[in-house]
């Protein structure tokens, strides 16, 4: 027995109207992906990629050209309200009242949801995202951390399974940062699914059991976190040497060598074809005195800038 995908889409295609002569442009090119039930998954890709025009897909913000866009077993064209519900879009901007109090916000969101008042939940999400205190303030008050959390509150007072943050963190602090990524964690604790943009690939690798990525309208990966970072195949020693250096030393086994002071340096090598070892050796038969050595694994950026940059 199998578990339907939180979201599933099939040959999503999205072409803009022409502004005058040609064919429009073709944001979206036939993708095709689900996302399992339960998870965090990761949407990447560079500006431009079709990202946000896919998550306007899904928020009924855009209408699509052809495909079937599916959330939580709804069709967006035949149940658009039935899927609407299963949907909750935390979206890049700010966008709610800002002479409204937190708990208005929420009340009047929910009555455009049709839930009866008795069945509202605004105390408890206020309380989830830690507004309980702000309540009864102008939203306009509240500082950019806390409308970032209640932008997560609106978007679940219908309580839905799914749950998509388009760059939540774009431009915030660290600590608002860590705030919202626990609040998100326990969110996905609790059953919901949580589909995630972000230019911060550090939080995709860390936060993310699947990760998608889009370049140019077309779906070019979509594997487990872990397998997709696997895919990288460079490594990095950085030597720290008991002289200074005018050049980095190099060798035809190096991908690339750099001199970061005069007295380190970067090595990365394919770790398909050599190690840390032969790297070593390498460095010391040019005659180099080593007195620290230190290693760095390939990671979701790495990986990232190979499958988007140009060929």
């Amino acid at each position: 027995m199998t578990t339907s995908p939180a979201i599933s889409i099939r040959d999503l295609v999205k072409r803009y109207a022409p502004a005058g002569q040609g064919e429009g442009k073709l944001a979206l090119k036939g993708v095709s992906f689900d996302v399992p039930q339960g998870q965090i998954f990761g949407l990447l890709g560079p500006n431009g990629a079709g990202k946000s025009t896919l998550i306007n897909t899904l928020a009924g913000l855009v209408m699509k050209t052809s495909g079937t866009v599916n959330i939580w077993g709804f069709d967006i064209d035949t149940q658009r309200r039935n899927a609407s519900r299963a949907i909750g879009i935390v979206p890049q901007e700010i966008v709610f009242d800002p002479f409204f109090t937190p708990r208005e916000v929420l009340e009047n969101q929910a009555g455009l949801y049709g839930i009866e008042k008795g069945d509202r939940i605004s105390d408890a999400l206020l309380e989830a995202v830690h507004l309980t205190d702000k309540a009864h303030a102008y939203a306009r008050t509240l500082s950019g951390g806390m409308k970032r959390r209640l932008l997560v509150a609106k978007a679940m007072v219908h309580t839905p399974p799914v749950l998509v943050l388009d760059e939540p963190t774009a431009g915030v602090d660290v600590e608002l940062r860590r705030q919202l990524w626990e609040l998100v964690k326990q969110l996905n604790d609790e059953g919901v699914t949580v589909v995630l943009t972000t230019h911060y690939l550090e939080e995709a690798e860390a936060l993310c059991d699947r990760i998608a990525i889009i370049n140019h309208g077309e779906l070019i990966a979509n594997m487990p976190t872990r397998e997709m970072v696997d895919m990288a195949r460079e490594k990095v020693v950085v030597f720290t040497l008991d002289h200074d250096l005018a050049q980095a030393p190099m060798h035809d086994a190096f991908v690339k060598s750099v001199l970061v002071n005069p007295r380190q340096v970067e090595i990365t090598y394919d770790k398909d074809c050599s190690n840390a070892g032969q790297v070593l050796a390498l460095v010391q038969g040019q005659g180099l005195g080593i007195v620290d050595v230190s290693t760095r694994e390939a990671d979701l950026e790495d990986v990232f800038v190979r499958l988007t940059s140009p060929a």
